[in-house]
């Protein structure tokens, strides 16, 4: 399902769903196309995105679109 007809099912709240294509660029991924696990009450928000794993994500419909910045690991690590 596209991100815009996710903003009309569910108008202005968040919504848990998995990610099905994005496409990375810079350090950005921008995700369009999700399946829809269901609607979240914004006191579950938070808590449900701390718990969201792999492909499972988080998101207000209000935003125009899933912008997810990338991180990548570049520190080292000593052992001891």
């Amino acid at each position: 399902m596209k991100w815009q007809e996710v903003q009309q099912i569910f108008p202005n709240q968040f919504v848990k769903f998995e990610v099905l294509h994005s496409e990375e660029t810079d350090n950005q991924e921008v995700i369009d196309d999700v399946a829809v696990i269901g609607p979240i009450s914004d006191e579950e928000a938070t808590r449900e995105l701390l718990n969201s794993r792999d492909k499972t994500l988080v998101y207000h419909t209000s935003k125009d679109q899933v912008v997810v910045k990338v991180r990548k690991n570049i520190g080292l690590r000593r052992s001891l």
